[in-house]
């Protein structure tokens, strides 16, 4: 179902399917984000968490590996973001002590106190992506400001921003960035709502889509509950000039992320993702698995990025140790219909869904 739009958005971004490879925060590799971009689609790499030197190396390997465009993702800072603030007297303890049973249970010291700096900034990170010089940049949490657009249409980089909501979708808009990623409740990973809590930003796909369609004039890409050909057609039928999949292309031996997390995504059911600020203190769908639930029902969970920092010191020795109840198991509601192993015939099956 090839449309205008759709040659539009092939045409703006040099690729030659309407298929973005959703950008992994913490689970991208440069396998993955370069296989799909040979294939004709938009290979993408999320960078959350990278400083710049690391930036640079990534971007240097992507573009040893792949001659066509790719996109780099950042997350851009939300105001509530203790990233350089203290928590409240006896948070980070309390936080800490919420979570001792599971780095007792993996044999590893629970932190005592916070790093220096839990993430690099955005302006660190921005400025390496600029120097890095991608076919595409994307953000998620929020609107590029001025200066970011400016500089990025300087070197001639395409932007790309994430919406949950037609209001959301309206000011990256009026931003000025090249196209939208209008993200259904579906989608898994984290929520990237920011007008709003996150919790009044969930919108289905097949609602959101036609309304960010209708309200902005820029490319619309569908993300969402898209696994296989069905979903492309529907997200195209339905007005989208692309699509963006991450939870079958997370399934494939190319991406970063473990066996246990394949199994995972293999076996969860669509009921059984939960939407739960648990892991990381942010909003984010994935499957509901034991440490998610005990976390819940402790009642103690750091905002966002002290959790996510916390919990990724015991995550990272489960992954060694491939325990998916320990891990952040993010997929979306359509990980059943993510049956392919190879990215090659992942892609195959989202291009058949563009054939007339």
């Amino acid at each position: 179902m090839t449309t205008k739009r759709s040659a539009d958005l092939t045409s703006m971004l040099g690729i030659d399917h309407p298929i973005v490879l959703g950008p992994f925060g913490g689970l991208s590799s440069v396998e993955l984000t370069a296989a799909v971009s040979d294939l004709g689609g938009l290979g993408s790499y999320g960078l959350y968490g990278y400083d710049a030197g690391r930036i640079a190396e990534t971007a240097a390997a992507i573009r040893a590996a792949t001659n066509r465009p790719f996109n780099l993702n950042v997350w851009l800072p939300l105001t509530d973001d203790p990233t350089d603030a203290p928590l409240a007297p006896g948070g980070f303890e309390a936080a800490g002590d919420a979570l001792r049973p599971f780095f007792d249970e993996v044999g590893i010291p629970a932190p005592n106190e916070p790093p220096a700096q839990y993430l690099p900034s955005f302006e660190e990170q921005w400025a390496a992506v600029l120097e890095a010089r991608p076919a595409v940049a994307s953000f998620v949490f929020g609107v590029p400001p001025a200066d970011v657009v400016e500089s990025a249409r300087a070197r001639g980089i395409r932007l790309v921003g994430a919406a949950t909501s037609v209001d959301e979708a309206a000011a990256l808009e009026a931003s000025g960035v090249d196209a939208i990623v209008a993200t259904g409740l579906e989608a898994g990973g984290h929520r990237v709502s920011f007008l709003r809590q996150p919790e009044h930003s969930l919108v289905g796909s097949i609602s959101l889509i036609p309304q960010v369609v209708d309200a902005v004039s820029v490319p619309v890409i569908a993300a969402g509950g898209i696994a296989d050909r069905r979903g492309v057609a529907a997200a195209l039928a339905l007005g989208a000039a692309g699509v963006q999949v991450g939870t079958a292309f997370l399934r494939t031996r190319q991406s970063a992320t473990n066996d246990a997390h394949r199994a995972a995504i293999a076996a969860t059911a669509a009921h059984e993702t939960v939407l739960t600020r648990a892991m990381s203190g942010r909003l984010a769908r994935g499957a509901a698995n034991r440490a998610v639930t005990e976390i819940e029902g402790g009642g103690v969970i750091a905002p966002f990025p002290v959790q996510n920092w916390m919990t990724g010191k015991f995550r990272a020795e489960a992954i060694r140790r491939g325990r998916a109840d320990l891990q952040s198991l993010w997929m979306g509601q359509s990980a059943p219909l993510a049956v392919h192993d190879d990215a090659h015939e992942v892609f195959e099956e989202l291009v058949a869904g563009t054939v007339d």
